[in-house]
């Protein structure tokens, strides 16, 4: 499966909430579009905040390739927002031209959801958390 021409990734750390809305710990984002063939990455929890630019490689296209394949196949909760199902209290937020997927609502969760992740899916949700720290050290640093 080749990756999209563009894509978008947002990690949210700190996603549990309850009455009051989430306090994220970290927000860190990937965008990438064929036309510049690079990544635009940026980390709340680095020390620079601006945008940083690289050229898209190799070990990208696989990263990514892993990245979607893995989340095509995880469940989110029902309704959204609803409950931390990977109790990770980490929020994904994936979007290309193929398809989108989020775990978490955008004000964060409190609640129970009507679907349960696995331990099987909870583990692939940890090596898709992987995989985007190792996308966001290839700008940041780790």
């Amino acid at each position: 499966m080749p990756i999209p021409t563009q894509f978008y990734l947002r990690v949210q750390h700190g996603i549990t909430g309850g009455f009051a809305p989430p306090d994220p710990t970290a927000v860190k984002s990937v965008s990438y579009t064929a036309e510049t063939n690079t990544l635009q990455i940026t980390s709340s929890s680095s020390s620079n905040l601006a945008p940083i630019s690289v050229n898209k490689d190799d070990s990208v296209d696989a990263l990514v390739e892993e990245l979607q394949s893995i989340l095509k196949t995880l469940p989110t909760e029902k309704p959204q927002g609803s409950e931390d199902i990977y109790g990770l209290d980490t929020s994904i937020m994936w979007g290309s031209d193929e398809f989108e997927w989020q775990n978490g609502g955008s004000q964060g969760c409190g609640g129970s959801s009507t679907v349960q992740a696995t331990n099987e899916q909870k583990a692939k949700f940890r090596r898709a958390l992987e995989i985007t720290d190792t996308l966001v050290a290839k700008g940041i640093g780790s």
